[in-house]
């Protein structure tokens, strides 16, 4: 089975080597027919502590590594604002 990518933005340095990651997506309301928006935190392990709030990252999933931690990062698309 393929292993999932998200894409999302960092919001918060969660500890050691952890990093929360905002992933949101567009779905058609099924009532409605209007364009929502839906949003899911995910922690990803960063092993070499290199990214910073407010960057655009990618992760992998991966091995559990936690109870709630299943993501590698796999790459930083785009830096924060400094």
């Amino acid at each position: 089975m393929p292993k999932r990518v998200i894409t999302g933005t960092v919001i918060k340095k969660a500890g050691d080597k952890t990093a929360t990651v905002l992933v949101e997506r567009k779905v058609l309301h099924p009532r409605y027919h209007k364009t929502v928006k839906r949003f899911k935190k995910y922690l990803i392990h960063d092993e070499k502590n290199e990214i910073n709030v407010g960057d655009m990252v990618s992760a992998i999933e991966c091995r559990p590594l936690s109870k709630s931690k299943s993501f590698r990062l796999l790459e930083i698309t785009k830096r924060g604002e400094v």
